[in-house]
């Protein structure tokens, strides 16, 4: 993979069930009746964790980011069959045509504004979809700059990655743009995560080898973390610890760092770690070499559950508006879920 470029649940029912006894409305007490006893019931048990449901679509889509939106419905981008799509935690799917001929939308992610906001890799544009499927698209300034991931910022902004531009961008959710240099050197971003101190987290990589966490502050100052690794660092999310989470791919590790900058690294039993997100029990994250998903606790125990095919390759995930966590399958071209 090159890393300049790519890098529904069980719902509980439960019934109650009540038996009068009535009084005869005669002035003479007539005979007492006995209560009748409710028979017994039987609840539908939960999935067991680790539980996989797969949703099939259509050959090539190349499914790669997912998140949930405001209208609860899971949204994800559609590599090669150039559409944005929208899944019910049902299955029920609808998708929507990008106007630009092989966009490439890889990353997405929901805005301040209640809209879908997505990058087109291949375009080199910004994208935004309402929940009615109204899509508009926006130029980023550098010519070539490959955006990657996206994600809200703090400051009420989308903040995105370029993964050829050697910057991070953010855009208004009125459409009006700016880019701010990573440094001076040949760069890559990848992931993009808005942290508890206020500030725009990302990974990047050196063309060279070297590997890295960067911080932004909303007006563009950054801070660079470097990590133990020469593998490229891919996607990164805030954990519910207030720290930053992310995924090193080559090496197949999970990493921490503190909002002041100190690292920790954990060696993953599902290899090629890719897409990261805060679940139940800690952070959850699709596991592309291994074809797997796995969790980790917040102390770096790692438990891996592999998907019905090896080669399902997935990429993104995020936690559901029903509580399962949702990916996508690059190599299987499906949308799945795992009862956590």
């Amino acid at each position: 993979m090159d890393a300049r470029h790519r890098i529904a649940g069980v719902a509980l029912i439960s019934a109650a069930l009540a038996a009068y006894g009535c009084a005869s409305g005669s002035s003479t007490p007539g005979p007492a009746r006995a209560t009748p006893t409710p028979s017994a019931t039987s609840t539908p048990s939960a999935p067991p964790a680790g539980t996989v449901t797969e949703y099939a679509l259509a050959p090539e889509s190349f499914p790669w980011g997912i998140a949930a939106g405001p209208d609860g419905n899971l949204w994800f981008t559609e590599e090669i069959t150039n559409k944005i799509a929208k899944m019910t935690t049902s299955g029920a799917i609808t998708e929507y045509s990008l106007p630009t001929i092989a966009a490439a939308p890889l990353g997405i992610a929901p805005g301040p504004d209640g809209n879908l906001w997505f990058v087109e890799n291949g375009a080199n544009q910004i994208g935004k979809i309402t929940t009615s499927g109204v899509i508009s698209e926006y130029p980023t300034l550098t010519a070539n700059s490959r955006p990657a991931a996206i994600v809200a910022g703090p400051d009420g902004n989308l903040w995105f990655t370029e993964s050829n531009g050697d910057r991070i961008g953010k855009i208004t959710t009125g459409g009006t743009m700016t880019e701010y240099l990573i440094g001076s050197g040949s760069y890559y971003a990848s992931g993009i995560a808005a942290g508890s101190d206020g500030n725009l987290w990302f990974t990047y990589g050196i063309v060279s080898g070297n590997a890295f966490v960067g911080k932004m502050t909303t007006s563009g100052a950054v801070t660079s973390y470097a990590l133990p690794d020469t593998s490229v660092a891919l996607y990164i999310t805030a954990g519910s610890d207030g720290n930053l989470w992310f995924t090193v791919y080559g090496d197949s590790k999970i990493g921490k760092i503190t909002t002041a900058g100190a690292i920790t690294e954990y060696a993953s039993v599902a290899s090629g770690p890719a897409g990261i997100t805060s679940g139940p029990g800690g952070l959850w994250f699709a596991s592309q070499g291994s074809g797997s998903i796995a969790q980790t606790t917040l102390s770096g125990t790692i438990t891996s559950y592999p998907l019905p095919s090896a080669t399902s390759n997935p990429v993104g995930i995020v936690t559901g508006p029903d509580g399962s966590l949702w990916f996508t399958e690059y190599g299987g071209n499906k949308i799945g879920k795992i009862v956590p």
